[in-house]
């Protein structure tokens, strides 16, 4: 899966899929910009303390070289800076990955929308789903310059799954479905310049904000299968990434183009694991074994 010579922008690549994915896109050998709110000097409101600069030192200690701009997407100079900047540095721009979200704190679960607060719910969507918006605008001219360029849209949940599961709250299900929908209308305008356009989803995501709500690190965190069996399921953010730095690689990547994917059913393909060296097929678990009512059981799905 190498990616020298590519250049790679991942669009909120602080924590969780997206600096997964940035991780792997450097192991492959790009440059990948990777930008969100919170640097060493600032936070954003999630007051976590993963930074933007983590992120780049880990891209460039996987092998490739990483840079860390703060860009609030939400601000469409912020951002047409920020291609300006990778136009200047690198002429160039191959990947292009939107997983700007944002919204963990501002869901509510299980509630309509008038039990829901207003404000938060549409924040989220500003979040989730017009950053996403903002960011294809400025960015597409200069992916597209070139032929073989990648939109990837990172969202929560298969197109089939999300079109017959309500998610959360009709907040939250609007932005997951509308970023699949994206990448499938993307593929509509790419494909005439030669350029992909994907959705994908990871799996029950292992991210820094689940390992700490379940009480768990990285190290050990099957301890928290004890209280929530079907976590035995869940991924690395790393697990995401190699599927988005497969995708990269593939010179027959436009066999995917308008698709919705997962993390497991590229890894089914590819042939790449979790870094644990499974191969977790989370979506196909929860469909026949969680929602089934069965005990968890990851046998034959990792």
């Amino acid at each position: 899966m190498s990616l020298k010579g590519k250049v790679a922008l991942v669009a909120g690549a602080t924590r969780g899929a997206g600096r997964g994915i940035a991780i792997e896109l450097g192991a492959a050998g790009a440059v990948v910009y990777v930008t969100g709110r919170t640097t060493r000097a600032q936070q954003s409101e999630y007051r976590r303390p993963e930074t933007i600069e983590e992120t780049a030192e880990l891209v460039s200690a996987a092998g490739g070289t990483g840079i860390a701009i703060q860009v609030d997407h939400l601000i469409p100079e912020q951002v047409e800076r920020l291609i300006a900047r990778i136009r200047t540095e690198q002429g160039r721009l191959d990947i292009l990955v939107n997983d700007v979200w944002g919204g963990e704190t501002l869901k509510e679960w299980d509630k309509p929308v008038w039990a829901h607060n207003l404000e938060n719910g549409l924040r989220l969507l500003d979040l989730g789903v017009r950053t996403h918006l903002i960011t294809a605008h400025v960015a597409l001219p200069l992916l597209i310059e070139r032929p073989g360029g990648l939109l990837v849209e990172v969202t929560d949940g298969t197109s089939e799954y999300n079109a017959e599961h309500y998610r959360i709250n009709p907040f939250y299900d609007l932005a997951k479905v509308a970023v699949n929908r994206l990448g499938w209308a993307h593929a509509k305008d790419l494909a005439p310049h030669g350029a992909t356009s994907v959705s994908i989803t990871p799996g029950w995501l292992r991210s820094e904000m689940m390992l700490e709500a379940f009480g768990v690190r990285e190290q050990n965190w099957r301890e928290a299968t004890q209280r929530i069996p079907h976590f035995a399921i869940s991924e690395t953010p790393r697990f995401v990434g190699r599927a988005v730095a497969a995708l990269g690689a593939d010179a027959d990547r436009a066999r995917w183009n308008g698709q919705s994917l997962s993390s497991g059913q590229l890894a089914r393909v590819y042939g790449f694991t979790d870094l644990d060296g499974s191969r977790p097929d989370a979506w196909r678990y929860v469909v026949e074994v969680q929602d089934a009512g069965k005990p968890a059981d990851t046998t034959g799905y990792r």
